[in-house]
């Protein structure tokens, strides 16, 4: 049979979601522990693969096995196993033609700045703390809107990208303020490796008013990624959902709401 899971992880241990020589990841701590319950080895299938020390709220992968248990118990057993910082939050049975990664229709990444005077103690592996100045998101949202359509972003693509298109198609991409937090929302199809990290950087020096609005349009045209230098700090970016057919009946966003935590947080 296959099933389907939902994982969320705090990223800030690992190397990343890809199994490595030497490094902890996620993907290998989490077949560890699936291969436990199973009482088999466990090959998993990500809806996408995340870099070093960042995070998912929205994680789905998929894995064949020869065991029959319950929902409940490939979460429960797993999670039993599994660090704090790793979780199961639902399991479902699919069809064997269900793949996390190519029956995706959409994945949403959230990055998040904290931009107040100081550097928070309590955020600083969970959100960007950028204190240099005060960002003005309202430029920010005026340039993002340029990513939205279908894209060559071979500007912001890594060095080390290894995919053989550059072309994306960008649903959403918008910034917004909810008191001292910033937070860049974007729903691609796809994404190509530092993609959302490279383009937060470029949005941050037009909050900073160091670029004007048309800079990502400028970028966009260039379709050169030699400018790159710097990527955004990975402890601020989130896979946040991986939007499937509904016919898989996959549980809803258990954080389609998350801004409010910050808000009534701030408001208390």
């Amino acid at each position: 049979m296959r099933i389907a899971l939902g994982i969320e992880y705090n990223g800030t241990n690992y190397h990343g979601w890809q199994i490595q020589k030497n490094v902890m990841t996620v993907q290998n701590v989490l077949e560890k522990c699936l291969s436990i319950i199973a009482n088999e080895k466990i090959l998993v299938h990500c809806a996408g693969r995340t870099d070093a020390q960042v995070h998912s709220v929205g994680q789905v992968v998929h894995f064949n096995t020869n065991s029959v248990r319950k929902n409940k118990s490939w979460i429960l057993g797993t999670n039993f196993y599994l660090p704090n910082d790793i979780s199961v939050i639902w399991a479902k049975e699919v069809p064997y033609n269900f793949h996390a990664r190519h029956s995706a229709i959409y994945r949403h990444y959230r990055y998040i700045i904290n931009n107040s005077s100081y550097k928070s103690v309590f955020f600083k592996n969970n959100f960007f703390n950028f204190n240099k100045n005060y960002l003005d998101d309202k430029r920010m949202n005026m340039s993002a809107k340029y990513l939205i359509g279908e894209h060559d972003f071979s500007s912001f693509r890594s060095k080390n990208c290894q995919s053989k298109v550059s072309y994306r198609y960008v649903f959403t991409s918008k910034v917004y303020r909810i008191n001292s937090f910033i937070i860049f929302d974007i729903i691609a199809n796809s994404f190509l490796h530092n993609m959302v990290r490279n383009i937060v950087s470029e949005l941050i020096k037009i909050g900073s008013k160091k670029k004007d609005i048309f800079w990502i349009k400028k970028l966009l045209c260039m379709k050169n990624n030699n400018f790159l230098n710097c990527s955004s700090d990975p402890s601020g970016l989130y896979l946040f959902y991986v939007k499937y057919p509904r016919f898989f009946k996959f549980p809803k966003l258990y954080y389609k709401n998350i801004s409010n935590v910050f808000r009534n947080f701030y408001n208390t």
